[in-house]
């Protein structure tokens, strides 16, 4: 029997709220997101408050994590903000906040004591001096800037900071958190989640002040997209902490095909020892959802000109069926959780419900049970009505009733104790410990 080996966190993007059914269904340990400001994506659809809340409180409840990328450069007009903008996702146990302004540390460990600090893979992180700088400020992990090779990021593995490292998706030319081409050509900074890709248009190539003809024009500054499924054993054997996918600009899709194929491969190595690679599923990963072409990154190599797409940076088509089954499979409601329930009814006193999930186990109260003037309420009305879960997060799985003849008692207070019942279970579970 194989040793098991220490599971990496498997952590994927969420541009919204779809991406993050996709990330969770496809067995995503961890999503990173964004509100509607200070992400590094402002064309992403991202998350008002209200679903922010509610994305952590499914996370919480599925035993998952939330990180939120707060990884602009602030302004100073700004930081009124701030305070007002994490406050309410902090009490609800953000699991960790992703930075590039290296002035917000401070800010955060005196407002925000409790919140895991990450630094951005903008904050340009290359040795173990400059982790180790970080750490003693407060910062919990980093994310090593994404040129580095694999015996460089062991290195600051050695530090005792977290590493959580890309794994897949899109790849800057430009060395990570130092571009300005964007800012330069067209006053739409990255620093400022405003990319306009500059890297990915046709340049001209002049030879002695004289341009190369048209139909010759080449990306020279477009990445292929990283894929290091290959390398996925050395990686976990290198101790990275946690496995990063880009891409809160991309589809639930994408997102879905992703996460399950790096989960999948993970588990194997893990749990086995063994990585064997289905070539059907290299095949996918090398061709789906990628510019062209993929590669390795630099864990493994420094530089080389089979890293450039030299074609068009396009991303490629992908096989209509397959996008849909993938869509059926991944992107809908993540799987609410099952309850077990009595529901007591006694005429003259009031309606209880207890309502068990696990160790969990809540008691609600609610309205009075009338003696029915005309037609009782039946076993079958009663069930209907606290059946009907709509957007709780709980589903019963099995449902006692427990009531006697004669019993009256209006739909609206049977919505009120099921509404209620489910609130209260939900609080046991997130916030009991």
């Amino acid at each position: 029997m194989s040793e098991h080996k220490k599971k990496p966190e498997l952590l994927a993007p969420a541009g919204n709220m779809n991406c993050l059914y996709a990330a969770f269904n496809a067995g995503a340990d961890a999503v990173y997101l964004a509100g509607k400001e200070f992400g590094a994506r402002a064309s992403a659809d991202n998350f008002s408050l209200e679903e922010l809340i509610y994305a952590l409180e499914l996370a919480h409840l599925h035993h998952k994590k939330i990180y939120l990328a707060f990884n602009t450069l602030i302004k100073e007009r700004e930081w009124g903000k701030i305070h007002s903008f994490l406050e309410p996702v902090y009490k609800c146990g953000l699991d960790g906040i992703i930075i590039q302004d290296l002035g917000l540390i401070d800010y955060l460990r005196s407002e925000f004591p409790n919140l895991q600090i990450h630094a951005s893979t903008q904050t340009t992180v290359t040795s173990p001096f400059s982790a180790l700088l970080l750490k003693e400020q407060g910062v919990s992990r980093v994310v090593p800037a994404r040129e580095l090779s694999l015996d460089e990021v062991i290195d600051i593995q050695k530090t005792g900071i977290e590493t959580e490292c890309f794994i897949h998706g899109a790849m800057c030319y430009c060395y990570s958190g130092q571009c300005l081409f964007s800012s330069f050509l067209g006053g739409r900074s990255g620093n400022r989640g405003r990319c306009a890709g500059p890297c990915r248009l046709p340049y001209t190539i002049s030879e002695n002040g004289r341009y190369i003809k048209k139909e010759e024009i080449k990306y020279p500054l477009s990445l292929k997209d990283l894929c290091v499924l290959p390398l996925i054993d050395r990686l976990i054997d290198a101790g990275i902490d946690s496995f990063k996918i880009e891409g809160r600009l991309k589809s639930p899709e994408y997102v879905a095909f992703t996460t399950s194929a790096y989960r999948k491969y993970i588990d194997m190595y893990c749990e086995t020892g063994v990585l064997d690679i289905d070539k059907a599923d290299m095949d996918m990963m090398s061709s789906l959802f990628v510019r062209t072409d993929t590669m390795s990154g630099y864990y493994v190599k420094h530089n080389g000109a089979d890293m450039i797409t030299k074609g068009s940076p396009a991303y490629n088509e992908n096989e209509e069926g397959l996008t849909k089954r993938i869509n059926e499979i991944y992107v809908k409601p993540v799987k609410k959780l099952p309850v077990t329930g009595v529901v007591t009814l006694v005429p003259d006193h009031n309606a209880s419900i207890i309502l068990r999930h696990g160790s969990n186990v809540i008691e609600c109260v609610g309205g009075p049970v009338d003696q029915a003037q005309n037609r009782p309420i039946s076993e079958e009305d009663v069930r209907k009505q606290l059946g009907k879960t709509g957007d709780a997060f709980f589903e019963f799985e099995k449902l006692a009733i427990e009531m006697e003849d004669n019993c009256f008692m209006p739909v609206r207070s049977l919505n009120e104790i099921r509404r209620k019942a489910f609130e209260m279970l939900k609080e046991d579970i997130l916030y009991a410990n």
